[in-house]
């Protein structure tokens, strides 16, 4: 349950920061409340994550994903698009999660 708990704060983060963009400040209430929302959703999975998985491979997981998770609902979203060199460190980023995910960490409490 711990994975399914962290995919599902990922996707409450990412969801929260790309509303970032449209609060426009904070001025607009809806993407802000998306915002403020989405970052209390995303820390209560990740609370029950940490119940049975580690600290650390949670946050890596967390943060790995969520970088490209933002950068692939960015580009559908807002049109906003990388070169190759970008997407490149977005892919050693995922292997590096794998690797990490791969070795014995993710198994000692």
């Amino acid at each position: 349950m711990g994975w399914a708990f962290l995919l599902l704060g990922v996707m409450a983060e990412a969801t929260s920061h790309v509303a970032l963009r449209a609060t426009n400040g904070f001025t607009s209430w809806l993407p802000s409340t998306i915002v403020i929302l989405g970052h209390l959703i995303a820390f209560v999975f990740l609370g029950q994550a940490m119940k049975s998985l580690p600290v650390s491979i949670v946050h890596a997981v967390w943060a790995g994903l969520a970088i490209v998770t933002v950068t692939a609902i960015s580009g559908l979203i807002y049109k906003q698009h990388l070169d190759a060199k970008v997407w490149l460190g977005m892919v050693i980023v995922a292997i590096g999660i794998a690797i990490i995910n791969l070795g014995g960490a993710a198994h000692s409490h």
